[in-house]
């Protein structure tokens, strides 16, 4: 790989850099820098150190699925030896059916599945950083082998091929693409991927591909502060440009990213790890990134439809469907709020024109006005309203009042001033929304019932032309990942009674008019959950992680059969 310059600040590179004197003159404020010529090598030695490699290192050719680990678990299949069991609730529902068209499929993610960090030239994402250096993750846990997809892919594939799952959603490794973030491309990468893509074509699975979850390459936020600065528009868009020259109309559907505000969450990042590159206030961090965001998403859109690409394009949101605590008008002002803050800050400039009022609010005094041109630009810039729909959660206004927050920068609710919980108030039970995930994802809970209102709140609200896509949705076992015998993991009750209520309330809502497209389930296996490391398991199968084999989970099984039973031919 050849050199780039960087320019780095001692407090940063260490030792690694070597001062350059000024004159007597230079004022003691002014920060001592230096160049460096720097290799892909280099920066994963100064800012990530040492990484684990995966005892498979070589791309894996599927070998035939044992017969047994086809066979579902009791309550879906008993031997014929075994009769009498009596089962309810099994049957079909005659008023029901997903429309022609409609698909479903299973979820991963590069930096969460994939492994392989140093191998084929690949540069350090953000989040290398974050696991090796700068967040808490659970058990130091790190992406450097996660579930080894990068090697054992096609048999990844051949396995959700067979439990007829019709679309694998994955999303590009920036950095294997461009290991700097721009500069030269990584041809190595590229040829990964074709082979992806090529795999899940030759079992008929449909590719579909998130440009952006997340894994920002570590140089741009070095150089520029990543997705606080506009430089990122022009990088991301030259990436983006690459895999859909590449790729086109040989990817189903296109998600140019995923969960925005989780990922502008992540500003500012943590202190004195990464180059201070900006005076952008911490506050207002994360509403610049979900700017440069819009505009980076739309400007990709309208570069994809003038290559004549005509696969949907879309942008996933994330969030949960919003109630009021009670009835007071403070408690639903803040569900409005809730609303305005999530869904509303990306879903209204793209399906409506504009941020939200309640967001405007706050943002305008510091963020610019979409020009006319921007805002016709964005708007539309999203086939579906694409969203990661888990779970619900009751709101309410703040202990000292909404106004009261609104007039406090200090409040810790600020700007948003809204709480929310997952339990009613005692005075009406104190009872949960629904049955608690595993501790380490205290935000999901079982709360199925009141996913048709959901839906019908975005179709109502928004008015997506082409529809609702929910691309992720799952349940986390609570304490699965402390069981040590694989029968008690694979043995999934919870799980396997969320997807059934899931794909039944999705049922109710297409029935009551919802236009859904399609819906993708969280996730393909047991994979690495960002700061909760592997101390969670959302997967459909169980990964060993010493040998890296695969078993189907009965809620995987399950997941199949109610799309077999409800889907049209």
């Amino acid at each position: 790989m050849r050199y780039l310059i960087l320019c780095l600040g001692l407090l940063v590179a260490g030792n690694a850099a070597t001062a350059v004197s000024n004159t007597a003159s230079s004022t003691a404020s002014a920060p001592l820098t230096t160049t460096l010529n720097i290799t892909v090598e280099d920066l994963w030695n100064i800012y990530i150190g040492p990484v684990q490699s995966a005892s498979i290192n070589t791309t894996v050719e599927p070998t035939p699925i044992p017969s047994a680990q086809l066979i579902p678990p009791p309550q879906l299949y008993y031997p014929s030896y075994l009769p009498g069991a009596q089962i309810p609730g099994l049957g079909r529902n005659e008023s029901w059916s997903f429309p022609k068209g409609f698909w479903w499929g299973v979820s991963g993610a590069s930096y969460q599945v994939e492994g392989a960090v140093k191998v084929d030239g690949r540069g350090p994402s953000l989040w290398d950083a974050f696991t090796h250096r700068a967040m808490s993750v659970a058990d130091n846990q790190t992406g450097d082998v996660a579930i080894n997809e990068y090697y054992l892919y096609k048999q990844d594939i051949q396995r959700i091929a067979a439990m007829g799952v019709q679309a694998y959603s994955f999303s590009i490794s920036w950095s294997r693409i461009f290991p700097f973030g721009n500069g030269p491309i990584n041809e190595a990468g590229l040829q990964h991927y074709d082979d992806v893509i090529n795999t899940c074509l030759e079992y008929g699975i449909q590719p579909q591909v998130t440009i952006y979850h997340w894994d920002l390459p570590l140089y741009l936020q070095l150089s520029y502060g990543g997705w606080t600065s506009p430089q990122i528009i022009d990088d991301y868009l030259a990436y983006a440009r690459v895999l859909l020259e590449r790729w086109g109309d040989k990817v189903s559907a296109w998600y140019t990213f995923n969960e925005p505000i989780s990922f502008c969450g992540e500003y500012p990042v943590p202190d004195h790890y990464f180059t201070h590159t900006t005076t952008i206030p911490a506050i207002q961090q994360p509403y610049w990134c979900g700017h440069y965001m819009l505009l980076a998403a739309a400007k990709t859109y309208h570069l994809a439809r003038s290559l004549n690409i005509t696969a949907p394009i879309s942008i996933k949101n994330s969030g949960g469907y919003k109630l009021p605590r009670t009835a007071s008008p403070a408690d639903t002002l803040a569900v409005q709020r809730a609303w305005a803050f999530n869904e509303g800050w990306f879903a209204n400039p793209l399906f409506l024109g504009d941020y939200p009022p309640l967001l405007k609010n706050f943002t305008s005094s510091f963020l610019p006005e979409f020009t006319p041109e921007e805002r016709t630009l964005i708007h539309g810039a999203s086939d579906y309203f694409a969203h990661d729909a888990y779970t619900a959660a009751y709101y309410m206004a703040p202990d000292s009042g909404i106004e009261a927050c609104l007039s406090d920068p200090s409040n810790s609710l600020y700007p948003k001033c809204y709480n929310s919980t997952y339990t009613l108030p005692d005075s009406e039970g104190g009872w949960l929304i629904g049955p608690a995930s595993d501790p380490n994802t205290r935000w999901l809970h079982k709360a199925t019932e009141w996913l048709p209102a959901f839906l019908h709140y975005i179709q109502d609200t928004w008015n997506p032309p082409n529809g609702i896509v929910i691309t992720e949705f799952g349940m986390t076992e609570p304490f699965e990942a402390y069981k040590t015998k694989r029968e008690d993991v694979l043995t999934d009750p919870l799980r396997s009674a969320y997807y059934h209520d899931y794909v039944q309330a999705m049922l109710m809502a297409v029935a009551e008019g919802v236009k859904l497209v399609g819906c993708s389930a969280w996730s393909i296996a047991d994979n690495l959950e960002w700061t909760a490391g592997f101390t969670v398991k959302f997967g459909l199968q169980y990964v060993n992680l010493t040998t890296q084999e695969r078993f189907y989970k009965a809620s995987f099984f399950e997941l199949a059969r109610l799309f077999k039973t409800y889907m049209q031919d």
